[in-house]
């Protein structure tokens, strides 16, 4: 009988009604809700200005080095710490000889994986369904080498094993909070369905916190919670606001994780009083949280706006160019091709010439030193270049981004 215990009470359903995790939503009579709506409004203005006023091609590097950028924020949360410069070793294969900064570089390259595919609408229409989470959880998980699918119990020191995509079967404690039982699990993932898949795009923008908040308290994994609601919430709001993937609430999130996570254990407090809300759980805090997320997010988009001006970027790239040209590394004129690029978006190779006011051979060996020196990238040797804003020249094209490699 012992040996069944366990998989006696990983099968316990203590019963709880879904009422518990109430509210859901921020209510229309919440005093909060203008200025949390207000605020949803702006993040929407500027977010879709921003994404406008980048060519394709630029959007499209960008979204390449914010990939890495929020796979390394996300991950720094949980206490990972794996530089972007090494993702992108990993992403070419390039693996450190150390099993545990190997292991680190695999799990960012598990979350780009997962990344992308939500980009590429793996998750439209299921972005908070049982369904599309599991398969967040499971995609994830099923990249990871098996060293970290293993976790323990502090207090025990029980070896368990992680399965990717699978529910939690037992009983779980996250800081002062007990999660519900795990055979509630399933009922309450399926309330949670049915509140967030039936928004409209504004008001999943305002909800998107609560969302975020909700998914970590019903704690539906024995590990990698944190992630799969942080990719669930970019994929509501790359979803809601066409966020074209330039920018993350991740880096927000890192850099403010003590008030992220303190917001977050707030948001498990009983309601107080009958001015905070109906619910089981204090509308006040999920109000708060929800203006931190939001303000979060709109200081992430301002951010990047900044960062890529186009006449700041474009000077940045051309200091860089001129340095590199003068130290022998790019061909003169490297940067006239750079500045038609962030112009235009992509060049066909046959304007290279013209623009260098050079012969084709060398203008072919300007483009191949630019694409040597990771700048550059084309589909074959006859498609369009575009730019590429690789992680080792972060720090000078787009300098706060992440912190520089020591």
């Amino acid at each position: 009988m012992s040996d069944l215990e366990p998989d006696i009470l990983a099968a316990l359903d203590r019963g709880e009604q879904v009422s518990i995790m109430e509210p859901l939503l921020i209510s229309e009579s919440s005093r909060h809700r203008g200025d949390l709506a207000d605020l949803a409004v702006e993040l929407a203005a500027h977010s879709a200005g921003f994404r406008r006023s980048l060519p394709e091609g630029v959007l499209t590097a960008l979204a390449d080095l914010v990939r890495a950028m929020n796979c390394y924020y996300s991950n720094l949360i949980e206490g990972h710490d794996t530089h972007p410069i090494d993702i992108e070793r990993a992403l070419r294969n390039d693996y450190s000889t150390n099993t545990e900064k190997r292991n680190l570089q695999l799990e960012a390259k598990a979350h780009i994986a997962v990344q992308r595919w939500i980009e590429e609408d793996g998750l439209r229409g299921r972005t908070a369904s049982l369904e599309g989470i599991c398969e967040i959880h499971k995609r994830f998980g099923e990249l990871l080498p098996d060293e970290m699918l293993w976790i323990e119990n502090p207090d025990t020191g029980e070896r368990m094993k992680v399965v990717p995509g699978e529910l939690r079967q037992r009983d779980v404690k996250v800081g002062q909070h007990v999660p519900i039982s795990p055979g509630a699990v399933p009922r309450f993932l399926g309330q949670f369905e049915r509140v967030y898949s039936g928004l409209g795009k504004a008001e999943t923008i305002i909800a998107a916190a609560a969302a975020h908040h909700r998914l970590l308290w019903v704690h539906p994994f024995l590990d990698g919670n944190g992630r799969v609601a942080r990719l669930m919430s970019y994929a509501m709001l790359l979803e809601a606001l066409d966020t074209g993937g330039v920018w993350s609430i991740a880096r927000g999130l890192a850099r403010n994780a003590q008030s992220y996570k303190g917001h977050l254990a707030q948001c498990d407090l009983p309601r107080r009083n009958d001015l905070d809300g109906r619910g089981n759980l204090s509308e006040e805090e999920l109000a708060s949280f929800t203006r931190f997320f939001l303000e979060t997010c709109l200081d992430q988009v301002k951010f990047m706006e900044e960062l890529v001006q186009p006449d700041r970027l474009r000077d940045r790239i051309l200091l860089w160019a001129e340095e590199e040209i003068r130290a022998d590394k790019l061909p003169p004129k490297a940067g006239s091709i750079l500045e038609a690029i962030l112009y235009r978006g992509e060049l066909p190779r046959g304007d290279t010439a013209g623009i260098l006011g050079t012969s084709d051979r060398q203008a072919r060996r300007v483009v191949a030193a630019l694409i040597k020196s990771g700048v550059l990238v084309s589909k074959s040797t006859r498609a369009p270049l575009r730019l590429i804003f690789p992680a080792t020249l972060a720090s000078r094209w787009m300098p706060g981004l992440f912190p520089e490699k020591p």
